[in-house]
């Protein structure tokens, strides 16, 4: 990520933030406990930070216009989630700057990966450094929520233990890691998952003492594989390499595995109608350090 103020003869400063990495994340277990009376699912859920993902470039307007420069297909501007947590921002705290923002798109939509929440966090804490607005993490952390249950897990901004519909964290101290992440060519909508009458939602709670890899279950796998058959046979695929399971509410799966290499032999055996690639654990967040 780099930083820099760019001066124009007949403009004013132009304040810059370009590179900014939006982070994948996977589930390293999500287990659904029960069900809020407002819809909301409590979930439990281990969550891993990625040194992969979408970067995205934030330059600060004096109008107030907040625009998109990139194209996003099939997502309209005024839908993005990344133009609405800019918005969200501006209005919350009476700014009255504005910014173009340039999405470089590289995790796949409906993923379970995280792409969308992700762009939205980086989002709230570049803009809230721009413009200067001065917002906790905690603070931003409760902006994201309103955008998206794993939004306030990019701002906490480092691996963490998740309880209630995404927003408690507790530190998880994990190895470093290295995997293998394949998207078997579908996008998932999280909500037609998580509403599906084959969905069980009464996993008995388990406390982060617990966490080991004998919990590693993901409680949404078993409804996207019926519904997806190409989620199924992604896991099959990758299980025949290292232990596969499915991260958030799919389509992408992973698989832990002992080194770089292993990973780049196992992504170059893809099958050409899928993608895959390697990636390596994160241990924090780089926008974290940017503070308000």
């Amino acid at each position: 990520m780099d930083s820099a103020t760019l001066t124009h003869p007949a403009n004013p400063p132009v304040q810059q933030l370009r590179g900014c990495l939006a982070p994948a994340k996977l589930n390293l277990f999500l287990h659904v406990t029960g069900r809020r009376a407002d819809g909301y699912h409590l979930l439990q859920t281990a969550f891993r930070l990625l040194d992969w993902g979408d970067t995205l470039d934030f330059s600060v307007r004096e109008d107030g216009q907040i625009r998109r420069l990139s194209d996003l297909p099939g997502v309209p501007e005024e839908e993005d989630i990344v133009i609405r947590a800019a918005r969200l921002l501006q209005q919350s705290t009476h700014c009255s700057a504005g910014a173009d923002i340039t999405v470089h798109k590289v995790l796949p939509m409906g993923g379970g990966l995280g792409g969308g929440s992700s762009d939205a966090a980086t989002t709230l804490m570049a803009l809230n450094h721009l413009w200067r607005t001065g917002l906790s993490a905690e603070q931003l952390q409760a902006l994201g929520l309103t955008l998206g249950a794993d939004v306030p897990f990019f701002i906490y901004g480092r691996d963490a233990f998740a309880e209630g519909v995404g927003e408690k964290f507790q530190p998880l101290h994990l190895d470093p890691a290295c995997y293998v992440v394949v998207s078997p060519g579908v996008g998932i909508s999280t909500a037609e998952i998580f509403s599906s009458k084959d969905l069980t939602r009464d996993s008995v709670p388990i406390k982060i003492a617990d966490f080991t890899a004998s919990h590693a279950r993901n409680d949404l796998q078993a409804v996207a594989c019926r519904k997806y058959p190409e989620v199924a046979e992604a896991i099959d695929w990758l299980a025949q390499f290292a232990p596969a399971r499915m991260t958030g509410s799919g389509a992408c799966v992973y698989a832990a595995v002992d080194s770089e290499a292993q990973a780049q032999r196992i992504v170059d055996q893809c099958p050409t109608r899928w993608q895959a690639w390697k990636a390596i654990s994160l241990a924090q967040h780089p926008m974290s350090r940017l503070g308000g």
